[in-house]
């Protein structure tokens, strides 16, 4: 039985943003799977758009070797996302809010993105991910 769109997002999030393992996000993918990041200019830090299971690997292991950028800590209990399935039973989108705390006197910061996330085999065959440049 494939895994769901639920099992899927949760298992990108983990090993991506979580636990920033360059590994386990590119075994998420198909050996061709594409994860592009339209909104970001070329030359970008993270990389606008990586094509292959093992160049996706290598790209964020690259990405994830650098030092985490600022003082700002998710909140993962105020953070949230909702997963919207489509027509298409291989295709979903996440619209996700992530809330990073502030430092001490500052007031916390809200930042939204979408994901389309396109399926094969129970794999992402396409991720791309739409969030501000300034994050990267």
């Amino acid at each position: 039985m494939s895994a769901t769109p639920q099992e899927i997002f949760q298992r990108y999030v983990y090993a991506g943003a979580m636990t920033r393992n360059a590994d386990a996000l590119a075994e998420l993918f198909t050996e061709d799977g594409v994860l592009e990041a339209p909104l970001l200019a070329a030359g970008s830090a993270f990389p606008r758009r990586t094509a292959g299971r093992e160049a996706i690997r290598a790209a964020l292991a690259e990405y994830y070797a650098r030092p985490v950028g600022g003082p700002r800590t998710p909140n993962l209990e105020k953070s949230g996302y909702v997963l919207h399935t489509t027509a298409d039973p291989d295709v979903f989108i996440a619209e996700i809010d992530t809330v990073f705390d502030g430092e001490e006197g500052e007031e916390e910061e809200t930042v939204s993105l979408v994901q389309v996330f396109r399926l094969r085999d129970g794999r992402i065959a396409r991720l791309r991910d739409y969030f501000a440049p300034s994050l990267v």
